[in-house]
């Protein structure tokens, strides 16, 4: 689907892709663009360089994950006071990496991303994890993390668990849910929390916003592209929302949603006619 230029999406799209740029830069980067312009990127990074290299000071030369994974963990959650934000989990701050750092406490995949980028100070290759409804890191293979519960080892039957209150019996554990995130998914996630916070605050121009960042980065994607419609529908833009119902419908034939979809668009239409 074509689409008309957009200057904010092609810096977007430009700076995250890059491989210039390190995940925490493209995390800022984002920040910049949506809510902080005058964010001064090496502010922060100087922030999570100072915490990794005083936890440099605390490891002595024991060669042991697990070892490492415990003092980081002290460090980090004890020391540092880095926790998990069950308060005000959906509040939009908990996806701007700045925002984390500055109140120390986020969800699963802000703080994952810190804790794995801290580890680095101490030779973990921590990789960031997607599993569904709550990111963890892992290392290896051998050993899962959970950064939003004080870096909890998980067994398989945390895992289990964790599907069950999200999911129920609907979703069964299954060995990719373990899988790598690459860098743009990770960022594809943030912008999707924030599209749904946004969203649900009535903040729809934000919303579109961060649709347009992630159909920059994966533009065929079927349930952005239908929430792109639905929310030029909002911004009673109906000849752009039909365009974009209309083409998840060609992508999605048998989606779940399609009534749903199909009875939005004849709604516009018929305002569109009236």
């Amino acid at each position: 689907m074509s689409e008309k230029f957009d200057p904010f999406v092609a810096e977007w799209t430009s700076f995250a892709t890059s491989p210039k740029y390190s995940l925490v830069e493209k995390c800022l980067k984002l920040s910049q663009l949506l809510e902080y312009p005058n964010l001064n990127f090496n502010d922060y990074i100087q922030k999570i360089n100072d915490i990794g290299k005083s936890l440099q000071l605390s490891i002595t030369n024991i060669d042991n994950p697990t070892y490492r994974i415990s003092m980081l963990n002290e460090h980090f959650f004890h020391r540092y006071g880095f926790k998990g934000d069950t308060d005000d989990y959906y509040n939009p701050k908990n996806d701007f990496l700045n925002d984390v750092i500055e109140k120390k406490s986020g969800i699963p995949i802000t703080l994952s991303i810190l804790y794995a980028e801290v580890a680095k100070h101490i030779g973990l290759d921590l990789r960031i994890v997607g599993f569904p409804s709550h990111v963890i890191v892992k290392y290896k293979e051998e050993i899962i993390v959970d950064p939003f519960n004080q870096g909890k080892l998980l067994t398989i039957d945390d895992l289990n668990e964790i599907l069950y209150r999200n999911y129920g019996d609907d979703v069964e554990f299954l060995p990719e849910f373990l899988n790598e995130l690459r860098p743009e998914h990770v960022l594809i996630r943030m912008l999707r929390n924030l599209k749904n916070s946004y969203t649900h605050s009535y903040a729809y121009d934000k919303a579109m916003r961060c649709t347009n960042m992630i159909l920059g980065l994966e533009p065929n994607m079927p349930e952005d592209i239908r929430d792109k419609g639905v929310l030029e529908h909002y911004l009673l833009n109906n000849g752009e929302a039909l365009k974009f119902l209309n083409r998840y419908l060609e992508l999605e034939p048998n989606a779940e949603d399609a009534d749903f979809v199909l009875e939005l668009i004849r709604s516009i239409r018929e305002k569109i006619n009236q």
